[in-house]
């Protein structure tokens, strides 16, 4: 799936959806600006989370960041692969660089999320582009 195809939160965490489950992860500008990364706190299974609530935390040789749930509902799983090589959200923040996938309590507060197009004039905007 190709990032166009995603849906973005404006603190750069980008979310694939498939019926009731979301997988969430960082954008490629988000680990770009954290730069390597060296940890990854994976949420527990069966987290509740809030839309917007912080669900866990990624580290990085600059500095620590927060990612938070695009909605409500329950962590499903966390990406264990990134305990042993965290610098899969650089290498691959899109695909095997997920963090976790979030089983939604109410899909439709999704419907609020950029699409990659609104995320790119976002991002234009928030760097002072024209």
């Amino acid at each position: 799936m190709s990032p166009k195809d995603l849906r973005y939160t404006e603190q750069h965490e980008w979310v694939r959806v498939e019926g009731n489950a979301a997988t969430v992860g960082i954008t490629d500008h988000a680990q770009q600006a954290l730069g390597d990364i060296t940890f990854v706190e994976l949420p527990d299974t069966g987290q509740q989370v809030e839309a917007g609530g912080e669900v866990c935390a990624i580290e990085s040789a600059k500095a620590a960041s927060s990612i938070y749930a695009p909605a409500a509902g329950k962590v499903a799983e966390a990406n264990s692969a990134l305990e042993d090589d965290p610098s899969t959200v650089n290498t691959d923040p899109y695909g095997d660089g997920w963090v976790y996938k979030l089983e939604l309590s109410d899909p439709s507060q999704l419907e609020t999320l950029m699409d990659a197009e609104a995320y790119d004039a976002f991002l234009e905007k928030d760097q002072g582009g024209s």
